[in-house]
């Protein structure tokens, strides 16, 4: 009796396989930085290398359904949420959107910066500010640490606006503090608040300084807001600088039973350097006293005024 070919379930052809792995690897690395967490972290919560990980974002990865369901729980998600083709089926893409995603793809960051403040300028929505009162909204950026709630204060006093820290407004929007927020509403909870009370502050001050916590950037659509409709201001300084000033502050917490915390701080900032870098400005703050970093930023805003 003959026997017939197995028949296949998935009739995909091989670019569009390559094609999804890579959004694979993009929702991987996309729910990696919401849970602040580096790959490292990843492959030990999930027991997958390191190696793999690495070869799984990059869209280079084919892994099995169980080492899925095992980053799927390692990052607190469904398997879903790691499978879910953001742009529809494989393939499904015009062919001129195909191809201005890969003109895109060749620019730097100062060019993609410029292409989607045009395409603002152009398609955007009614809620689009103008230039000029974008640079009365001043957000700063950075890792904790950085300096941004004292150059903030200090520079909103100069400027007579309001100073406002987002966390702060986070913490009375939920009735509780930061660490409870994460316990009780989870990383998701957190940025419903995040963007709302961010959303209230563009709604009700037309001018502002304004603190922001240093994972905002791992948000897209929240970060995108944040650029589209605030002067954005990185206040850059190095991993050391960084954990002395909170520990300076009374917080051993950073430090307390891990002793990778250094390395993983310098693992963050590396991985979110290309999303910081997209602020208009960056103040480098080693070394530096407020008055000095106060006076750089309001000649920057003059200059590019101008």
């Amino acid at each position: 009796m003959k026997t017939e070919p197995p028949i296949r379930s998935d009739r995909t052809p091989p670019e569009h396989d390559s094609a999804y792995l890579q959004r694979l690897g993009e929702n991987i690395r996309a729910l990696r930085a919401r849970r602040e967490i580096t790959r490292k972290t990843l492959a030990q919560r999930s027991g997958v290398s390191e190696r793999f990980l690495a070869q799984l974002e990059g869209g280079t990865g084919n892994a099995s359904v169980l080492i899925l369901r095992r980053i799927a729980a390692a990052l607190q998600v469904d398997l879903q949420s790691l499978l879910a083709e953001q742009n529809g089926n494989c393939g499904s893409e015009s062919k001129d959107l195909a191809h201005t995603f890969d003109f895109l793809r060749r620019l730097d960051e100062e060019d993609i910066a410029k292409a989607r403040g045009l395409l603002h300028q152009h398609f955007g929505d009614s809620h689009f500010i103008d230039e000029s009162c974008r640079r009365q909204r001043i957000a700063l950026i950075g890792l904790r640490g950085a300096g941004k709630s004292t150059l903030g204060a200090h520079f909103a006093k100069e400027m007579n606006v309001p100073f406002i820290e987002l966390d702060r407004l986070v913490e009375e929007a939920a009735g509780t503090p930061l660490s409870m927020i994460f316990d009780l509403y989870g990383q998701t909870g957190f940025r419903r608040f995040e963007r709302r009370c961010l959303d209230e502050v563009l709604e009700k001050h037309p001018r502002f300084v304004l603190a922001t916590g240093g994972s905002i950037v791992s948000e897209a659509e929240t970060f995108e807001k944040l650029l589209r409709e605030c002067f954005t201001v990185w206040m850059r300084a190095t991993p050391e600088e960084h954990m002395q000033r909170v520990i300076a502050q009374g917080d051993m917490r950073p430090m307390a039973h891990n002793p990778g915390a250094m390395s993983e701080l310098k693992q963050i900032l590396q991985e979110r350097e290309p999303l910081y870098l997209k602020a208009n400005l960056t103040l480098d703050t080693s070394g530096r006293e407020t008055a000095d970093l106060s006076r750089e930023m309001r000649d920057s805003l003059i200059l590019q005024r101008a």
